[in-house]
């Protein structure tokens, strides 16, 4: 019976007691779900809502001042200029506390929405109240506020705002300041007041137009963030599962690996085997492909925080890049790779195995649909290093460009297939980057994969 060396037995009893599995492909000071984006809050709609109620208020104090110059000046219906111009004042004064308030508020919320309207709503009544109460054509203008609450409101603060109003309507048609009309027959009074009601018409339906489609935007902004959320909790969560199993996956082959590597030392003492050239032929290569099994092994645990006494290390950026590029092509005997470097003035970096594997994901894509030409150029873009992996394979389907970087988007037709670019995507977005694809005019396509200097710099040091 066979025996496992001893280290072997103790790696795999330390793999297995490492709690946790992280992502294999996630950077071990990865930032937690949610990081990259950041996460919309009721409260920043809130804010720009309260900005719009605030804009509408310096809409309504130009409008009164117009409307009481004309009536005024042009009708010759005298108003108590002096205590509308109070009101206005008023409106002024809320208009730049309010300025100030929402500039160095922490948090604005359903509440304090509410009471700008009930005070817009109680500046408009007392206006109503000098300029003759509900008579005035003007008391349409409610509407515009309880429309306005319905939009940006909860139900039981709508229902309050309703409320206020129509009590408002009520005490204007008991209590008001008449209008000194002059009398120039019986119709002239109704024919002012159905002017008036025009005006306050197309007041209206203009200021309903102009705020509720931009509180709309600002409502489809917030859904539209929260859905980019949901989407990138999905992928997070998908990738943690992947992890957990690749993980799992890798600690399982330890001990076959370990057995098929004593098993494969033994043969390779045996004179029956070792004599024969083509056994001997066989068992190297047997051996070569082991080796590359329990590499693969070994990065998987790598990238998941639970390597076998690697990690990462200080190194030169063209030093790694170049490291990179021999390693693949050792692994894949691959001679077609074209490797450019026009980064310029080198940068010390730090290693980072999950950036490395994401690079060998593109170049292996590559080489599958291009085994006689793929060209990786490294290039430095400001602040910016760009790693372009490009191929002469048919490109990529409008619909893949698309969805670049979602799950099981791919076009080779394999179930469980199109993880690669969606893993690719998340490494790059985790540091900072990005990931885009475009295709030629005549054929192949470009994986470009741009990641910002000071994320791979140590220290964060990257100028030169």
């Amino acid at each position: 019976m066979l025996k496992l060396p001893s280290n072997r037995v103790e790696h795999r009893e330390r793999a297995t007691s490492g709690g946790e599995a992280a992502t294999p492909f996630a950077p071990k000071s990865a930032d937690p779900p949610h990081a990259t984006l950041a996460a919309p809050t009721d409260d920043e709609t809130n804010r720009k809502n309260m900005a719009l109620l605030i804009q509408l208020r310096w809409t309504a104090v130009v409008g009164q001042i117009g409307t009481i110059a004309f009536v005024d000046v042009w009708l010759g219906i005298k108003l108590p200029l002096a205590s509308m111009g109070a009101v206005i004042w008023g409106l002024v004064l809320l208009n730049i506390v309010s300025l100030v308030w929402v500039r160095y508020r922490a948090q604005i919320n359903n509440r304090e929405l509410l009471l700008a309207l009930m005070l817009d709503v109680a500046a408009l009544t007392a206006q109503l109240y000098l300029s003759g109460g509900a008579a005035n054509p003007f008391t349409s203008l409610y509407l515009l506020q309880v429309t306005l609450g319905a939009v940006l409101l909860d139900s039981r603060s709508t229902w309050s705002l309703v409320a206020v109003t129509c009590m408002s309507f009520a005490w204007l048609t008991l209590s008001y300041r008449p209008l000194d009309l002059s009398q120039q027959g019986f119709s002239e009074p109704f024919r002012l007041h159905v002017i008036g009601m025009f005006i306050g018409f197309v007041l209206d339906a203009v200021l309903l137009v102009v705020f509720m489609t931009r509180i709309n935007r600002n409502l489809r902004d917030r859904d539209a963030h929260l859905a980019a959320l949901r989407q990138h909790a999905a992928e997070q969560d998908h990738i943690v599962r992947m992890g957990l199993l690749a993980s799992g996956a890798a600690h399982e082959l330890g001990t076959p690996l370990a057995s098929l590597s004593v098993i494969l030392s033994d043969w390779r003492r045996m004179p029956a085997l070792t004599s024969d050239p083509e056994v001997a032929g066989d068992l190297a290569e047997m051996e070569n492909s082991l080796q590359r099994c329990k590499s693969i092994v070994t990065g998987i645990l790598v990238s998941a925080g639970q390597a076998r006494g690697e990690e990462s290390a200080p190194t030169m950026l063209t030093a790694f890049l170049t490291d990179i590029v021999e390693e693949w092509r050792r692994a894949r005997s691959a001679t077609s790779l074209h490797f450019i470097n026009l980064i310029g003035d080198d940068l010390a970096i730090v290693s980072d195995v999950a950036l490395t594997q994401a690079i060998f994901n593109v170049l292996d894509n590559a080489l599958e649909v291009s085994r006689d030409w793929v060209e990786f150029a490294a290039e430095r873009e400001d602040d910016t290093l760009v790693l372009s992996i490009s191929d002469r394979g048919p490109g990529f389907a409008p619909e893949m460009l698309a969805q670049l970087g979602k799950p099981y988007q791919s076009s080779k037709g394999r179930p469980g297939g199109g993880l690669g670019l969606f893993l690719v995507v998340n490494v790059i977005r985790k540091l900072g980057g990005v990931v885009t694809a475009q295709n030629h005019r005549k054929r192949g396509a470009t994986v470009r994969l741009s990641l910002p200097l000071a994320t791979l710099a140590i220290g964060g040091d990257f100028d030169t």
